[in-house]
């Protein structure tokens, strides 16, 4: 059995992580049995989370996992799909992953009210005396990688600019279709749909969700794959 080391449930949602949620439907697409276990980044090969230990063979990263998926086990995400379509998926994972992402980052770990509501809550382990050096010091490397990529040089408006541009190619290609190109879920849509339900959690002051929201179709899919893949997190939020 496939085991899946991850987070756990954090921020309302089943992974404070976008990319363990996405393998999480990942796993959950290929149809293979599996496990979730709570991971330690220390004893990761890269040192992030999620990965997948499977018949011995240990496997970093998301899209990595995807990968091994495919070619371990035979599994195609992308069934049905043209090549104009995959190259689309391929395209809209990689915009959520390379760019929305980093706008996610900064939103929780830079903002410090939102810091308090949840990244301040991954260092509760740390002796108390600790606390204050070690948080310092993370959040100096987050920021330090915001530079470095970029979105951490951009004001809050131009990073905003960036996400309603990202977000509407994104509304405009899933359209009103179930899911982004078509009636049944695709590898894309493991990305999505974790960046979706990441954006709209309730937890953050967020301008990001002020965003998704601005698109009822992709609000309204969010709903679809939180009911799809994690329907008892779905019935926590129907009741809230």
């Amino acid at each position: 059995m496939i085991t899946l080391h991850s987070f756990g449930p954090g921020f309302g949602l089943p992974d404070p992580s976008p990319f363990c949620i996405k393998a999480e439907i990942l796993l959950q697409m290929s149809g293979l049995p599996f496990q979730r276990v709570t991971g330690n980044m220390r004893s990761a090969p890269k040192g992030k989370l999620p990965m997948i230990v499977d018949d011995g063979a240990t496997i970093p990263d998301s899209s990595f996992i995807r990968f091994h998926l495919e070619s371990a086990h035979g599994i195609d995400f992308d069934t049905g799909l043209t090549p104009e379509q995959r190259g689309i998926a391929w395209a809209v994972e990689k915009m959520l992953e390379e760019q929305l992402y980093w706008m996610v980052v900064h939103e929780r770990w830079i903002d410090s009210g939102n810091f308090d509501r949840g990244p301040r809550h991954f260092f509760k382990a740390i002796p108390a005396p600790l606390r204050p050096l070690i948080i310092a010091m993370v959040k100096r490397k987050v920021r330090n990688n915001l530079d470095g990529q970029g979105t951490g040089r951009h004001s809050a408006e131009e990073r905003l600019a960036l996400t309603r541009r990202a977000y509407a190619a994104i509304a405009a290609i899933l359209g009103e279709r179930q899911y982004l190109l078509g009636d049944t879920p695709c590898g894309a849509d493991a990305v999505l749909g974790a960046f979706t339900m990441s954006a709209l959690s309730p937890v953050f002051d967020s301008a990001i969700r002020g965003v998704v929201e601005s698109h009822p179709n992709l609000v309204a899919y969010e709903a679809r794959i939180r009911a799809r893949f994690f329907p008892e997190a779905a019935a926590v939020k129907a009741a809230a």
